[in-house]
């Protein structure tokens, strides 16, 4: 689509932030007017339609406005009823990628003892939730009280958090790294790198190819936007 606005302002009430296009509220696609609670997330949506398209008649897309999008997640799909999302990201906890160590060569065992054991540990500490770590892909079966004290962190958080981690919890493979990554003790960049840890090591061993480092960085960017929207969303 093209764009057809000159300015874009914000609007605050009580309900929220209104985002303005030459004076208009702006509304989702199912017609329902965008409203955005946290005041930094609804500047940088705004400064998105400022940017967007280069200027008026220029080509945008959506891909142009992806906090506008999952602020619409939150506000339309997570809001009304919240539990479905908490169950879904929740279940991460069950099958943490963390958990699960290669049998050899040793230095990959090593990095991931050396890399990963701190976030588990982590987990434990801030959560009283301990997970027990087993090698190969075998199911490893968690005790229900720490997957129940994951869940609660979980539910602890309103509708914007909740549509950051439905982003960056799948996209890593590992709530806790999600976890960490909302509470802002872990850097977006970090958190690709260790959830790619084993891929970059057989990188490293291999070589790459043109897809695998086109997926990587698909997933890199979806996780510097989930960050990027939670740490908006905190402010």
């Amino acid at each position: 689509m093209k764009r057809f606005w000159e300015t874009v302002s914000l609007s605050r009430t009580d309900a929220g932030h209104t985002v303005l296009l030459d004076g208009k509220p702006m509304n989702l696609p199912t017609g329902t007017r965008l409203l955005v609670g946290p005041e930094a997330l609804a500047e940088a949506i705004a400064e998105e339609w400022r940017t967007a398209g280069g200027g008026v008649g220029g080509a945008m897309s959506f891909n142009d406005t992806p906090l506008t999008r999952l602020a619409g997640t939150a506000q339309e799909r997570i809001a009304p009823d919240p539990l479905p999302t908490i169950d879904a990201i929740a279940r991460y906890g069950e099958s943490d990628m963390l958990c699960y160590r290669a049998p050899s060569p040793r230095p990959l065992v090593d990095r991931q003892t050396q890399d990963w054991q701190p976030w588990l540990d982590w987990a434990a500490l801030t959560y009283d939730a301990p997970l027990r770590v087993g090698e190969g892909i075998a199911y490893v079966r968690q005790h229900q009280d720490s997957i129940a004290a994951l869940r609660r962190a979980v539910a602890s958080y309103g509708p914007y958090m909740l549509a950051g981690l439905g982003i960056a919890v799948p996209s890593l493979g590992s709530l806790v790294l999600g976890l960490a990554l909302a509470e802002g003790v872990l850097d977006a960049e970090d958190a690709h790198r260790l959830g790619a840890l084993e891929e970059l090591f057989e990188v490293e061993q291999w070589g790459d190819d043109e897809d695998g480092a086109a997926r990587r960085e698909s997933v890199r960017q979806d996780i510097l936007m989930a960050a990027r929207f939670m740490a908006l969303s905190r402010m």
